[in-house]
């Protein structure tokens, strides 16, 4: 984790909107998740994550369920934020994951790495988001996801 970009908004969407979240990937309440932070930045959702020696694949690179669990939660939050914006909303849906496809395109070094994620359609409650994952300014996987807000009655539902 680290801190966000000097342009992009000051807090984390997960911090803001559900600082008892305990999902794996960003909540905020799982002292034993990623942790990941996503912050807005112009029309995009940007973030950074510190692996940690205990995520790699192999010697070095880190390995590619953790790769697919952060572009997940980091498409997740840009669908549930550009939804919020979207109704005019003051707190985003309670959103998940109806489908994404991650393809590793390189090996990832086990150091820093950013992603970045932008909506690129919107209808009624599913947003479609491409994300990427970048180390040490390469592109090492990318994501197309599509992410649906659920109603009540939904397990999920109230996770936020």
């Amino acid at each position: 984790m680290s801190e966000p970009p000097e342009d992009a908004a000051p807090q984390a969407l997960q911090d803001r909107f559900a600082p008892a979240g305990a999902c794996f990937g960003c909540g905020p309440a799982n002292t034993r998740g990623l942790r990941l932070k996503s912050y807005v930045q112009g029309d995009s959702v940007v973030a950074s994550f510190l692996p940690e020696e205990h995520h790699q694949a192999f010697p070095g690179m880190l390995n590619g369920g953790i790769i697919g669990a952060l572009l997940d939660c980091h498409s997740n939050w840009t669908a549930a934020y550009t939804l919020m914006q979207a109704r005019a909303a003051d707190a985003p849906p309670c959103t998940v994951t109806a489908d994404f496809h991650v393809k590793l395109r390189a090996p990832t070094p086990l150091g820093p790495v950013q992603l970045r994620a932008r909506a690129v359609s919107t209808e009624g409650d599913r947003c479609t988001v491409d994300a990427e994952l970048s180390a040490a300014g390469k592109v090492t996987a990318t994501c197309r996801g599509t992410f649906v807000a659920v109603k009540p009655g939904h397990p999920a539902y109230h996770r936020w």
